[in-house]
């Protein structure tokens, strides 16, 4: 399987560039065809450099976890007939110096609030195997180096 998305941005006519006073408002479009307006983050490149309405990096990488993490989820969920009616993930990134000193993103915590409906609904320990199941199935978590926690409330 192969996946694209082409990351395209063009100087301002107006931006001398060798400042390091340019934007960083760039677009994303996805091998789908969805186009997304991306920036830098605002805590990394400061606004109007920056702008804090779209998405960065950071936060593309810490939905692309969860995101993976609840696609497996509720693939699960269905398989053993529980009926999940909504998800919604807060899901949170860290970042600050690796052991090796340079920037990372340290760990992503996802904190799933899953609402079921009908019989059968998964006990606690049935949760938490689903979690593990979707956690361990997740490619895009396969892929990192990030930790990973799962925060059931």
């Amino acid at each position: 399987m192969k996946y694209t998305a082409t990351i395209s941005w063009t100087k301002s006519a107006n931006e001398i560039f060798a400042d390091g006073k340019y934007s960083r408002v760039h677009q994303w479009k996805f091998d789908g065809g969805m186009e997304f307006n991306a920036s830098a983050s605002p805590h990394i490149v400061p606004v109007p450099m920056s702008d804090p309405a779209w998405i960065d990096p950071e936060e593309a990488f810490i939905a692309s976890i969860s995101s993976c993490h609840m696609l497996f989820f509720l693939s699960y969920c269905a398989r053993q007939k529980f009926i999940v009616t909504r998800y919604e993930d807060k899901a949170e990134g860290i970042i600050g110096n690796g052991e090796d000193g340079k920037k990372q993103m340290l760990s992503v915590t996802l904190h799933p609030v899953i609402i079921f409906d009908g019989d059968p609904s998964p006990t606690e320990e049935a949760l938490r195997r689903l979690h593990e199941q979707a956690h361990e199935s997740c490619f895009i978590a396969n892929s990192v180096k990030t930790k990973i926690e799962i925060s059931q409330k």
